[in-house]
C-alpha cells in the first residue's frame, strides 16, 4: 500500500530485521515499557505475529504489531514517529493490520489503550472500535487503567 500524505509518500510493508533498530527506538520514545530490539526480532519468527512498518523516504515512520490466535487479532502496539504524525500513517497501518486479520479469518480485532491518549482513542473510534471493558492498573509510569477497545470483523461475532 502506498499513500500520499500532506508532505510525505510512504509504503506499508512487513517488518523485517532491517527495521528492528528504528522500531525499537520508536518504542523507547513512545512507551513507558518499550519492547526491545531482541523482543521485536523474536516476533519475526513467530507465525502468529504480523508486524507492519510504514516506510517514508527510506526511513521507518511508524509501525503496528498484531498477534493472531484462534480467529482473534490483538494489536500489541501502534506508534508513529512525531515528525510523521497527522499524515494518515497510523490510519494506514491500522487498516493494513485489519485487512490482514480479515484475510486470515479473524472474528474480531482488539487492543488496550490509555484513556488519556485521546488521539489514539479517537483513531480507534473513527475506525469502528468500541469500548469493551477495562484492565485495572494495566499501565505504569504513569499508573493508569487500560481501555479495551474491540471491533468485530464478522457479522454476528459479538454473540
Amino acid at each position: 500500500m502506498t499513500a500520499k500524505g500532506a508532505a510525505v509518500n510512504y509504503t506499508v510493508v512487513p517488518m523485517d530485521k532491517t527495521h528492528l533498530e528504528a522500531v525499537a527506538a520508536l518504542e523507547r520514545q513512545c512507551f513507558s515499557a518499550p519492547w526491545s530490539a531482541q523482543s521485536l526480532a523474536e516476533e519475526l519468527d513467530n507465525p502468529l505475529a504480523h508486524f507492519l512498518v510504514a516506510v517514508a523516504g527510506g526511513k521507518t515512520a511508524g509501525y503496528i504489531g498484531a498477534q493472531e490466535i484462534a480467529g482473534e487479532c490483538y494489536i500489541t502496539n501502534l506508534a508513529v514517529f512525531p515528525e510523521y504524525r497527522r499524515l494518515g500513517i497510523a490510519q494506514a497501518l491500522l487498516a493494513a493490520a485489519q485487512n490482514g486479520a480479515i484475510e486470515r479469518d479473524c472474528r474480531f480485532i482488539t487492543l488496550e489503550v490509555r484513556p488519556s491518549n485521546r488521539p489514539a482513542v479517537a483513531l480507534y473510534s473513527k475506525n469502528g472500535f468500541t469500548a469493551a471493558g477495562e484492565r485495572r492498573g494495566f499501565y505504569q509510569n504513569p499508573d493508569e487503567d487500560a481501555l479495551i477497545m474491540t471491533k468485530y470483523l464478522i457479522q454476528g461475532a459479538a454473540t
